[in-house]
Order: structure tokens, then C-alpha cells, then sequence
């Protein structure tokens, strides 16, 4: 939450501002307008994360200016995905980021400290699927999670990933990243009693149709508990991640 909102909480705690005042305060300056984007700084009041930037099709003048914007706004830990190592060193002259050049990912700001339920174990078929898997645990780490990579353990030598059943056991949530025919999802699935996120990679030959046979062999996993997000979509499984990490009870 930015210092602007921190500010007008703390006037209404005091007395010096109405709720209502306050209400069309916080209404009135939903986004930023910078012609090229409309930067949204209030997505860590109504997600409880700040807006992530999708560095793909980008300008780095525009990466550049949308981060600026997002740190003015209070936004501590921002992440920007799918970013050129072009892109990213042009970024670096302005502000002091982490870059995982494997995962194509930046994180501008800190990391912060882990403060969800457990542990996030990260599951590859084989060293291809890598890159996808760092961008999955460079979001998990920027949003508050503790995060156990366990690499090239794929069906292929299931003895690898049977020698790691005590890891899949303990995990909160377990990402699993696999191409050619994804069966990682089902087997650890048929494992593990939390919650499976499944990525499938355009890892594979021809047939594997860039990430198509692993997204459907994923989808109609007959393990229970398997959720599938998007080919090559580490982000997106990281960040589902962290939301199951971090559920609480709403009463």
C-alpha cells in the first residue's frame, strides 16, 4: 500500500478527513496516464500485489517510465517479465534491478520476506524447461514465497523424482514444468496432497506441436488436484502460486 493511501488512512483515523473524502480521493486516481499506458497503481490496494509489467512489444523507454511510475506511487517490489537482456541493461542504468537472464525476468526494488504458509516446490521434466521454471520462481520469491527448484526429475528416470518424494510431500503448492508429452503433472498429482499447478513447455519435436500435446496430456490429467495454466506460462503459474501460498480464511 502506497504512502499516499497510508497518509489519508491515518487522516481519517485522526479525524482531519471524512470517509467520504476519503472514498473519492481513492476513486479519483485509480491509474496513471503517460500516453502509452495507463499505469494502474492501485492494484496493490484491491489484489494486496502491484502491477507487473509484461516487458515483451515494449519500448525500454516505456519499461523505463512505467517502473518510474510505479516506484513513485509507493510500489516496492516490481516485476517485469519477458524482458530482452537488451532491454534489461538498459533498465539497469536507471534503477538497480535483479535480472534472471535464464527466466527473462526483472525484478526492480527488493525482494521481500517470506511470509506464506509454506513452501513452493518447482518441478522440472528436463534442463529445456528451465527458463520457464526461473521466471515461475523469480515471481514466487518477488511475492513473498519460499521456493525449492527441483530440476530434470522427468518420468523419464522416475527414480530422480522418487528420490525427492519427501520435498513433494511437504510442499504448500507444487509447480510442475514439462514438455513433450507432460506427464510430470499426473505423476507428481498422483503424489501430492496440495494443490498442483501445471505448466507445459513448447519443449518437444514435431508432434509435441510447440506445447500443445503437453498442454492437453495436462488437461486431461487423471490425477486430481491438477490445474493447468498457459504453454510457457511461468509467470502466471508462479503468481497462482503465491495466491494459494498466501490464502487465508475469510470469515
Amino acid at each position: 500500500m502506497n504512502n499516499e493511501i497510508k497518509n489519508i488512512l491515518e487522516s481519517v483515523k485522526q479525524g482531519d478527513m471524512s470517509v467520504d473524502d476519503a472514498m473519492l480521493k481513492l476513486k479519483n486516481e485509480p491509474f496513471k496516464e503517460l500516453g502509452y499506458a495507463k499505469v494502474d497503481t492501485h492494484r496493490m490496494v484491491r489484489q494486496g500485489r502491484g502491477e507487473v509489467v509484461y516487458g515483451e512489444g515494449k519500448t525500454s523507454d516505456q519499461i523505463i517510465g512505467i517502473v518510474d511510475t510505479l516506484i513513485n506511487a509507493g510500489q516496492e517490489t516490481i516485476i517485469i517479465t519477458r524482458l530482452s537482456p537488451e532491454k534489461a541493461a538498459v533498465l539497469s542504468k536507471h534503477h538497480d534491478i535483479d535480472y534472471n537472464e535464464a527466466g527473462r525476468i526483472a525484478v526492480a526494488g527488493r525482494f521481500p520476506e517470506p511470509d506464506g504458509l509454506g513452501r513452493i516446490v518447482i518441478a522440472t521434466g528436463g534442463t529445456s524447461d528451465i527458463p520457464v521454471a526461473e521466471e515461475a520462481s523469480v515471481t514466487c520469491r518477488a511475492l513473498g514465497n519460499e521456493v525449492l527448484r527441483l530440476y530434470d526429475i522427468g518420468v523419464a528416470g522416475i527414480h530422480r523424482l522418487l528420490a525427492n518424494r519427501e520435498h513433494i510431500m511437504q510442499a504448500s503448492v507444487i509447480i510442475t514444468i514439462a514438455g513433450m508429452e507432460g506427464a510430470l503433472a499426473s505423476v507428481v498429482g498422483g503424489m501430492a496432497d496440495c494443490p498442483v499447478i501445471a505448466v507445459p513447455t513448447s519443449v518437444g519435436y514435431g508432434a509435441s506441436f510447440n506445447g500443445l500435446s503437453a498442454l492437453l496430456s495436462m488437461l486431461n490429467s487423471c490425477a486430481s488436484g491438477v490445474a493447468v495454466v498457459n504453454i510457457d506460462n511461468g509467470f502466471g503459474a508462479g503468481f497462482m502460486a503465491s495466491r494459494i501460498n498466501h490464502m487465508e480464511a475469510k470469515k
